[in-house]
């Protein structure tokens, strides 16, 4: 039997940041967070769960702030990719295609809260239900290229490296 090597942990942010990025008026939905998970044993992915209800109007979209940050070992990216159920049954995407937590992220300001767009194509207006598996996170090793020599520490949170 082949040993998978352990690399990470979820873990959820604190409830302060939580209620920061999700606003007062929703602070309930901290209760609802729940750690990703995978579904068999061979599962690649760790589903990740909608805390609240998310309206996807038509042809919009909306962020989902999970309440979720992964800290992993050094070399290894979290790669977060649709659920195809919800691509096949009801056409709804994530926004960027492929998320990519980087493993500094858990340090950010943010305390790396780890937030999913998604965006609903079609004409009709969806809505999920709290606790719904919206998307999946895959840990995958990176290399660097033999010239590399950055450095620079993270400073920020969400879209803060470009």
């Amino acid at each position: 039997m082949f040993l998978l090597e352990r690399i990470a942990k979820f873990e959820t942010v604190s409830k302060e940041q939580y209620i920061k990025d999700v606003g007062a008026q929703n602070a309930d939905s901290y209760a609802a967070v729940r750690l990703p998970r995978r579904a068999t044993a061979h599962s690649a992915g760790y589903d990740f769960f909608t805390p609240a209800e998310i309206f996807l109007p038509p042809r919009g979209s909306a962020v989902v702030k999970t309440g979720i940050r992964a800290l992993m070992k050094e070399g290894w990216v979290l790669l977060i990719y649709p659920r195809s159920g919800l691509g096949f049954k009801l056409g709804i995407r994530l926004a960027n295609t492929v998320g990519v937590i980087d493993g500094d992220y858990a340090a950010a300001p943010n305390e790396g809260h780890i937030m999913i767009k998604l965006t609903n194509p079609s004409d009709q207006s969806v809505t999920l239900q709290a606790g719904t598996a919206i998307a999946q996170g895959v840990f995958t090793p990176y290399g660097i290229t033999e010239d590399d020599c950055q450095t620079a520490e993270r400073k920020g949170g969400f879209g803060s490296t470009d």
